[in-house]
């Protein structure tokens, strides 16, 4: 007996079914549109993203046991043969099962998922997320001012790196995320090069020879916004 999504499924249950509004015996297509159709409902909720995913893998596990047992129908054989390696790859461990499905919830492409993402998302971070990426952002400005001249791109380095994973534990995918932060840094360069320049024209600042900091700052604080901003 084939189901449809329900109208009222339970977002917080821990039954598979419930969560993706199902019954026992739905076909492979139910299961499909119920994934899609939760997923689209939670958007980019990384944690809620997971739970529907680990819903899916378990709907799908206990679909291929049941054809195991001889208790489906051979179109559902059909379909559920379509997932078996995936279900078989992430039902190995509990811990791979998990990391799967975050790793999933990271970087899914589902066309509908992502329709309503602009390519610039900008958004302040909560919580402790905040005050973490205030203080490193902090600590690396401080840093490039009163650091030696030659470990300022061993900061810049660590900065960009620092914005790049920023943006992949807030939800954006890994080339975008890379893309944001080549930009960043470039950008910042670019405009630092233009300061110092102006800069040299000045003797009493030029006297100083703080080149390389200069040129930095501007790299830092893009970077440091980066960080706060970009999801």
């Amino acid at each position: 007996m084939a189901s449809g999504i329900g109208s009222s499924s339970n977002p917080e249950s821990q039954d598979p079914y419930s969560l993706l509004g199902l019954e026992p015996g739905a076909s492979f297509e139910s299961v499909q549109q119920a994934k899609k159709k939760r997923l689209s409902e939670v958007g980019d909720d990384p944690q809620a993203r997971a739970k529907v995913e680990a819903s899916y893998d378990a709907v799908l596990m206990s679909s291929l046991k049941q054809r195991q047992l001889g208790k489906v129908s051979n179109a559902a054989v059909s379909a559920s043969q379509r997932e078996e390696g995936k279900i078989q790859a992430a039902g190995a461990s509990g811990g791979s099962n998990a990391l799967l499905t975050r790793l999933r919830s990271i970087n899914s492409t589902s066309s509908d998922a992502r329709a309503g993402e602009s390519w610039l998302n900008l958004s302040l971070p909560d919580g402790q997320g905040l005050t973490v990426r205030l203080v490193l952002g902090a600590l690396a400005l401080l840093l490039v001012i009163v650091a030696p001249a030659d470990s300022t791109q061993l900061i810049l380095a660590l900065s960009t790196i620092g914005l790049f994973l920023s943006q992949i534990k807030r939800g954006r995918r890994p080339l975008p995320s890379l893309g944001w932060s080549v930009v960043s840094l470039s950008l910042g360069l670019i405009l630092g090069g233009l300061l110092l320049k102006g800069i040299s024209t000045v003797p009493s600042l030029s006297a100083l020879n703080l080149g390389d900091q200069i040129e930095a700052l501007p790299a830092i604080l893009l970077i440091w916004a980066g960080a706060l901003l970009l999801a």
